[in-house]
């Protein structure tokens, strides 16, 4: 049981394939938009990827019916110039330079009718390998000033680890349609990787030195340094930080079961927050930072409870199900993923100051659930057969996509 927890709370086997997307749950009463390329590329198969990205982006802002339908134009040509026969309200009409760093990107919205200039930036991008994020900004953007829900999480990274071969494995940072994928860190067990902060420019990882000491590190993505923050025994993982960067929530098992701390970066101080004679993992703060949610095996199988951020009382969060684990929280929520009747594993979202549960995946396994930074789009795993996707949530919209992957076996993600 104590193993069957901790796969679960913390690992899965998932294979991927490329990021194209497929919509889960249709929208109804959208404006419809068309997308029309206004690039004069060399390389058609590039601008085929990019006129994806685009269209996948305003799909994923989950406010637009989008047109599929390839459409060119010259950039200042009027809103009448191959509009497509989809009776659009709106056009997104871009040109894009060639994939050579520095690359550039012009984008203009119109009304479809009066050919009106609803909105139109430029936007620049210093390394072209990460042209995807190009998309992302100049969607985040259009979707900002037209007045709809914020995407801005769309720009921001993910990271993933991915096993190599036996106690080997990789780290490596990707957009959130897994097209740009780039490996950070490398040689040995690295596993577990966290975000410092909203900035991005660093992340903590548990690394096991000597093949049996588990560690956690701090990795700087600007100059490519590590340093070493913590020793640890037994199952060893940051799994979050306080919304200040100055406190982690650490797994640790110096006494072989594994109990949440609380770890001050500042003093090098770990304070213990649970202990039980079992397993306690995946801390994760909640309501301002005051409580901790964690998974715990306290009732025979894994389940979500939450204590104050000096310990003392535990207090059971979920109610139904046998299996429920791998959390992540936003404020006052808690998403996790449940096993259901069935066999399968779906996505939940719960409030800390309400008993609102709300179901937000039907069926299939559906692991890895992951709050953006915003807290209103929720970013999972789902193993479908012999394949695998990452699911975005959009919490609000009621709309769910999925991106079929193909970065090998996944051992944990964040974002």
């Amino acid at each position: 049981m104590k193993k069957l927890l901790l796969i679960l709370a913390f690992c899965s086997s998932i294979f991927a394939a490329d990021a194209t997307m497929s919509i889960v749950n249709e929208g109804v009463n959208l404006p419809k938009i068309v997308v029309q390329d206004a690039s004069n590329l060399a390389n058609s198969e590039f601008g085929n990827k990019f006129f994806k990205l685009m269209v996948g982006d305003l799909k994923v802002g989950a406010t637009f019916e989008v047109s599929d339908e390839y459409l060119q134009s010259s950039y200042d040509a009027d809103a009448s110039s191959n509009s497509g026969s989809s009776g659009a309200a709106l056009i997104v009409r871009y040109a894009v330079s060639d994939k050579s760093s520095p690359m550039s990107l012009k984008a203009k919205v119109l009304e479809a009718n009066s050919g009106r200039v609803m909105y139109e930036k430029s936007f620049t991008l210093s390394n072209a390998e990460k042209y995807p994020f190009l998309a992302h900004m100049a969607v985040s953007e259009i979707v900002k000033q037209l007045g709809y829900s914020n995407v801005d999480w769309m720009k921001e990274m993910i990271l993933l680890s991915r096993y190599t071969s036996t106690r080997e494995s990789e780290i490596m940072v990707a957009d959130y349609t897994l097209t740009y994928q780039q490996v950070v860190l490398r040689g040995g067990l690295n596993i577990f990787p966290k975000w410092a902060s909203a900035a991005q420019n660093e992340f903590y990882y548990t690394y096991y030195v000597n093949k049996n000491t588990p560690a956690i590190y701090k990795f700087n993505l600007s100059n490519g340094s590590k340093s070493k923050i913590f020793t640890g025994h037994g199952m060893t993982i940051a799994s979050d930080v306080s919304a200040d960067g100055r406190k982690l929530l650490i797994t640790n098992a110096p006494k072989d079961q594994p109990d949440i701390y609380l770890y001050d970066i500042a003093s090098g101080s770990a304070k213990q927050i649970t202990d039980y004679a079992g397993i306690d993992v995946n801390g994760n703060f909640i309501d301002g930072d005051s409580r901790v949610a964690f998974v715990s095996d306290r009732l025979g199988y894994p389940n979500v409870f939450a204590t104050s951020i000096n310990g003392g009382n535990v207090q059971q969060l979920v109610y139904h199900g046998k299996n429920n684990n791998s959390i992540s929280t936003n404020g006052n929520y808690v998403t996790y993923s449940s096993r259901d009747g069935g066999g399968g594993f779906n996505i939940y979202l719960i409030s800390t100051q309400t008993d609102m549960i709300r179901q937000l995946t039907a069926s299939g396994k559906n692991m890895f659930p992951r709050f953006s930074s915003d807290g209103g789009s929720i970013m999972f795993i789902k193993q479908d057969g012999s394949g695998s996707s990452v699911g975005i949530i959009r919490v609000n919209e009621n709309k769910s996509f999925q991106f079929p992957l193909r970065v090998g076996k996944i051992q944990s993600v964040d974002w």
